[in-house]
């Protein structure tokens, strides 16, 4: 298939078969997904069935998620008893924070690239029980060793009752080897609790790769195409009993994961759509084939960005440890250096260049973070590199004006020409929430 060189990509590319913007370019699968027509179709049947008929609807609502489950969980390759429906990935976090116990003055360990609203829930929960929360610094050129080895001198420094660890980081797009950091974590005493908001669907199998973890969740809205609010949370064991929902219903006294089956008069039909999903891009392209493909595609993108960039020297200390389908590009030194900088820029490039692109920032530093996904193609990342430096160029001169407006005596000099700078609020977020 020939690729187009115009959004939307004509007829019979893969583009149809989502219900994407034909008129923007979506390179920012990572942060919220998108939805096949097919799986939109099947939802919108439900949403009608539920209208029309609320009463049979919802007494019958618990049997159905646990078929959707059932199906679910082969996608995932659990047994369906070790995995309940939630939300999302945070949503997951926070049944887990919130059904546990920590004990006081232990800790809780995390990386530097964890997920900011995972941090403020775990920073939470150790308030409430009197615990301590600890942050290992990894660099971004850390190899699958470097990783273990960091992490496993943080588990042994001090008393560690819960080790929170991304599967695949959000805004620095790395795989953790997490099987030798659970192995790590079990062997100082500690549980563990994976972050896999980006497993699924990148890696062919996430729960093998989280190894023994005690508790593992996804979003199946990223990389898999669910209707978004579709998450899982794997427990195995009696350690599973533990967990409730963060919304008690009618299912309280029933057992995990049959208690989260049960949501009250919550819409669910993303849950019960989901699977169909899955089964059209396994149907249309092959799970296999489209991880290939993506993970291609996702090399292509960085090379392409880089060069347009003149920062293919900083991809080698970039290769080890990337995720499948996401690459990163380093940004000139002072393009989103803060979260809220990288918002701006984002806003900007995506208003400036007519693709929707995340811009992440890590430790002061601002990435370009690239996603590949089966309705993009070559042309998609030729077209961004195309004009992304010009638009830089910009960003940075505008940068340099408002830090001389900042400097001592400046003020007075710019108030004079009646220049202003507008700051847009807010930062980069991945739909994990």
């Amino acid at each position: 298939m020939t690729p187009s060189t115009e959004p939307g990509h004509g007829a019979g590319h893969p583009f149809e078969d989502w219900a994407l913007d034909p008129a923007v370019r979506h390179l920012n699968h990572g942060s919220y997904g998108a939805v096949p027509r097919a799986a939109l179709a099947a939802q919108q049947a439900l949403r009608t069935e539920m209208d029309a008929g609320p009463d049979p609807w919802f007494r019958g609502l618990p049997e159905r998620v646990a078929h959707a489950r059932t199906r679910l969980a082969r996608y995932l390759r659990t047994p369906p008893e070790d995995l309940a429906l939630v939300a999302n990935a945070s949503a997951g976090v926070s049944a887990v924070l919130g059904s546990i116990t920590l004990p006081p003055d232990s800790e809780v360990l995390l990386t530097d690239h964890a997920y900011g609203a995972v941090v403020w829930a775990v920073e939470r929960a150790a308030r409430r029980a009197g615990a301590r929360v600890r942050t290992v610094h990894v660099p971004l050129s850390a190899t699958a060793e470097e990783i273990t080895a960091r992490v496993g001198a943080a588990l042994a420094a001090g008393p560690v009752s819960l080790l929170v660890v991304d599967q695949i980081t959000s805004a620095t797009a790395r795989v953790f080897p997490v099987a030798d950091l659970v192995e790590a974590a079990h062997s100082a005493g500690a549980r563990v609790l994976v972050d896999g908001a980006h497993g699924p669907g990148m890696l062919a199998d996430p729960l093998a790769h989280a190894g023994a973890a005690d508790y593992w969740v996804g979003n199946l809205h990223k990389w898999p195409c669910t209707p978004r609010g579709t998450g899982a949370l794997v427990a195995r064991g009696p350690l599973a009993q533990e967990l409730y929902p963060v919304v008690d219903s009618w299912g309280a006294p029933e057992p995990f994961p049959q208690r989260f089956d049960h949501q009250g008069t919550a819409d669910l039909t993303a849950w019960l759509a989901a699977p169909e999903a899955l089964e059209f891009i396994e149907r249309r392209y092959g799970w296999d084939a489209a991880r290939a493909r993506m993970t291609r595609l996702a090399d292509e993108a960085q090379r392409t960005l880089a060069a347009a960039l003149g920062r293919t020297g900083d991809l080698a200390a970039l290769a080890a440890c990337a995720a499948p389908a996401m690459r990163l590009v380093p940004l000139p030194a002072g393009l989103a250096a803060d979260q809220e900088a990288a918002h701006a820029l984002q806003r900007r490039v995506s208003a400036r260049t007519g693709c929707d692109v995340a811009c992440t920032t890590w430790n002061g530093r601002g990435f370009l973070r690239l996603s590949a996904h089966l309705y993009n193609d070559p042309a998609d990342y030729a077209h961004l590199a195309e004009l992304l430096p010009a638009c830089l160029a910009e960003c940075r001169a505008g940068t340099e004006t408002t830090a001389h407006a900042h400097a001592p005596g400046a003020q007075a000099a710019d108030a004079a020409h009646g220049d202003a700078h507008a700051h847009a609020p807010g930062a980069h977020v991945d739909a994990q929430d």
